[in-house]
């Protein structure tokens, strides 16, 4: 099924996707607010796009898998950097779901399904990667939010308050002068961050003072953080750190996918931990 976008509607949010853009989330509108950087220079700098078989660099676009050199392309040299199917089109296959297999520049064959749940309250999205031979894989997504939310280019509201991130991990992991984690697991430094982080303790959290709070809730085990000063902040859940093939391995077996969910609460204004954890009103 062809389509330019994917439009799901709930209560006051609209969720648009682009299967012709990467599978990725190309707008997310929430009381008249874009959450979202809904365009940039790049496929890998605007929405949020699903990263697979890897999420982030993986160092030279080298590694190896069961006794055989793997050279994948260098889209952003001299790295390989969050998969293969965030900028090719991506098949339509119901209302809520999307297909795309691996591609060339995959040598192991492979399919992802991606699925979509909006509901007035928030998104949840699941992946899901179905191996046809032993791969090494992983999964994620990166989203861009905007720090600063100003409404919609159809209908600017007044600004909000600069976003601010509640976050905490037990670790992160060491980066070394090419910007690439070692493998070496230590205490988080103080941000601003654009590091990979694992034992995460709570979900993070964005909250535009006065205006609206987003929790970013997943089972997966690594997250990446970016919010250097910019236009823009990064929360990606993920299941494996960049450059995982050479630091921490894992095999995808035929029969066995894998599988990751994120999901997007939201409510109006600024909350306690105590009313987060509460079924109040949402926006």
């Amino acid at each position: 099924m062809a389509t330019d976008s994917l439009i799901l509607e709930a209560g006051d949010a609209r969720l648009r996707v682009s299967p012709s853009a990467g599978g990725r989330i190309a707008s997310l509108v929430v009381a008249g607010h874009e959450l979202l950087i809904t365009d940039g220079v790049a496929p890998i700098s605007w929405g949020c796009y699903p990263m697979v078989p890897f999420a982030g660099r993986i160092r030279d676009g080298r590694f190896r898998f069961d006794g055989r050199d793997i050279q994948l392309a260098r889209n952003l040299p001299p790295n390989a950097i969050h998969g293969t199917v965030f900028d090719r089109p991506w098949t339509v296959s119901a209302p809520d779901t999307l297909a795309i297999d691996l591609g060339p520049a995959w040598p192991f064959a492979g399919r992802v399904e991606q699925r979509f749940d909006l509901k007035p309250e928030g998104l949840e999205v699941t992946l899901s990667l179905e191996a046809d031979e032993p791969m090494p894989g992983a999964l994620g997504w990166h989203p861009w939010f905007r720090r600063v939310l100003t409404g919609t280019s159809d209908e600017p509201l007044t600004p909000s308050a600069q976003a601010e991130l509640r976050f905490d991990a037990a670790q992160m992991y060491v980066r070394d002068a090419a910007g690439l984690p070692t493998g070496e697991l230590v205490p988080p430094r103080q941000g601003p961050w654009d590091d990979c982080f694992t034992r995460v303790m709570g979900a993070p959290r964005l909250t535009w003072p006065g205006t609206m709070t987003l929790e970013i809730d997943s089972e997966c085990d690594h997250w990446v953080i970016y919010d250097e000063p910019s236009g823009s902040i990064c929360v990606e859940p993920q299941t494996a750190p960049p450059d995982f093939p050479s630091i921490a391995p894992r095999t995808i077996e035929p029969g066995a996918p894998l599988h990751a969910v994120m999901r997007w609460r939201w409510w109006p204004g600024e909350l306690s931990d105590e009313a987060v954890g509460k079924d109040t009103a949402r926006v």
